[in-house]
């Protein structure tokens, strides 16, 4: 293998083996991950990650991301080496495997501590990073929705009941058929919380590529006509829920409604405010 082999500077033996690829991912090789163990026999470690990889599937994660089959190097001597079977371990990975390797052994319970640590940071890292996504998508969609409304104007909706009807055709076609208030419902929100504040990064996404594909479509398409119009709305909306279904994407009304952006951006505010970012 020729990743990067990176010491965390620390005392700890997992920082001592953690690899890092060409992306800036860390990983563990299972060959060195049993050696710190303290396995003698790689087959019986091979039990063990059979039990995580189980765990990994119960969990409802994809096994293919966090255990990947590699060739890695070991030394047989004189500095020669030769290629063996080994597997790549993600950190998630790795902590299924602490959880799954001989309870009675000093450094599983050390392992058990570094990793529970590790991946709660990471958590934290990837829960922050979806706020930011989401907060920019936001803003992106909040900004082509005007550009959208200034579109349909043309088009001939002007009357707030009659951009609010065309709104509903274009969630109709990407949400199967429900409108703002059965979204709104399904979602668990309440009357004075907005569908839009409450979406996840994927959910916000797909909502902003049928906005604009709308727009250009309209323009492209020179329609006229609320019914047209309306119309487009609903089977650009269509598409793109075509597309999360052929992709194998969660459709949008079965995603989780997220925490409230407002409450995101105000708690934001407030660390700037403070100096904590």
């Amino acid at each position: 293998m020729d990743d990067e082999v990176v010491s965390g500077g620390g005392s700890s033996d997992f920082e001592e083996i953690r690899r890092r690829n060409e992306h800036g991912i860390d990983w563990w090789s299972s060959r060195d991950f049993a050696r710190v163990l303290d396995y003698s026999s790689y087959v019986n470690f091979e039990g063990v990650i059979t039990k995580a990889k189980q765990a990994c599937f119960n969990s409802g994660h994809d096994v293919k991301d966090h255990f990947v089959g590699v060739n890695d190097m070991i030394e047989v001597g004189k500095g020669a080496k030769r290629a063996v079977k080994s597997v790549m371990l993600t950190r998630y990975a790795c902590y299924l495997i602490i959880q799954n390797a001989h309870p009675s052994k000093e450094i599983i319970a050390k392992g058990q501590t570094y990793f529970a640590v590790q991946t709660r940071r990471q958590e934290l890292g990837d829960e922050q990073a979806e706020r930011e996504r989401r907060l920019h998508i936001r803003e992106e969609l909040k900004t082509h929705n005007q550009r959208l409304m200034g579109t349909v104007k043309q088009a001939g909706i002007v009357a707030s009941m009659d951009y609010a009807i065309f709104q509903n055709h274009g969630y109709r076609g990407l949400y199967g058929g429900l409108n703002s208030k059965d979204i709104h419902r399904k979602k668990g929100l309440k009357k004075s919380e907005q569908i839009l504040d409450h979406m996840g990064s994927t959910e916000l996404a797909a909502n902003l590529f049928r906005a604009t594909q709308t727009e250009e479509k309209i323009k492209r398409d020179k329609i006229t006509g609320k019914e047209n119009a309306n119309n487009a709305h609903y089977e650009v909306g269509r598409k793109v829920r075509r597309t999360i279904e052929e992709i194998g994407g969660t459709q949008p009304e079965n995603l989780p409604t997220a925490e409230s952006l407002k409450k995101i951006g105000a708690k934001r505010k407030r660390a700037l405010s403070k100096g904590e970012e």
